[in-house]
């Protein structure tokens, strides 16, 4: 495999982000062996970007990446899902903007950090890793928590570390929680504990439900 064919064929199944299996899925009759030798080489070379073990970022000189850190989480861990304070924050339920980027998945709880930043991943039982969709963000689709499950993830984890917690604490926009579909609000909570759905009927309660 010479770097050439590697972009050519990056490029022609629109790979920006890859994985070592992306690659032997590219190129079957390569010897695994000379794929990571290759890939270590290019990376030495400042061709690719390694993002962590066995995922690599084409980078194509003179041009600056474009590829927003919500699209990075998802590649990073898999399964997982863009929620808590980011997907809140994307929503604006919130008014801060998260300072690293906040998924869930049902692997075990891990942080990254790489240039794009630091990904911090929740882990949950199965039952509870739902409530999430495909959304286009700056023109990358991205896996991400419907409002209303960002919202759960959130007092779930929340609570997690705090016996209880103030509303106003927690800065919720009210005239947009106010907005959510609560009946879907208050089934996500169920899949966590009964500690959790308690909190959200006291949050739909102070919201004016």
């Amino acid at each position: 495999m010479k770097y050439i064919d590697l972009v050519s064929q990056l490029k022609k199944n629109n790979l920006i982000i890859f994985s070592l299996r992306d690659i032997e899925n590219l190129f079957p009759e390569e010897n695994l062996k000379t794929l990571k030798n290759n890939l270590g080489r290019w990376v030495k070379r400042n061709l690719l970007i390694k993002l962590r073990r066995n995922l690599y970022e084409l980078i194509e000189p003179g041009l600056k990446s474009n590829i927003p850190d919500v699209y990075i989480a998802n590649k990073l861990y898999v399964p997982s899902y863009i929620s808590l304070e980011t997907a809140l924050s994307i929503y604006s339920l919130i008014p801060d903007i998260a300072f690293h980027v906040t998924s869930l998945s049902t692997l075990p709880t891990r942080i990254f950090k790489n240039k794009y930043g630091s990904f911090y991943y929740r882990s949950c039982q199965k039952e509870a890793f739902t409530g999430y969709r495909l959304m286009q963000y700056e023109g990358f689709k991205i896996l991400i928590a419907d409002r209303e499950k960002a919202l759960v993830d959130h007092i779930y984890f929340s609570l997690r570390q705090r016996r209880s917690l103030n509303f106003e604490e927690e800065r919720f926009e009210k005239d947009l929680i106010v907005k959510l579909d609560w009946d879907k609000v208050l089934t996500y909570g169920k899949l966590f504990n009964i500690k959790t759905a308690d909190t959200l009927l006291k949050l739909k309660g102070w919201s004016g439900c």
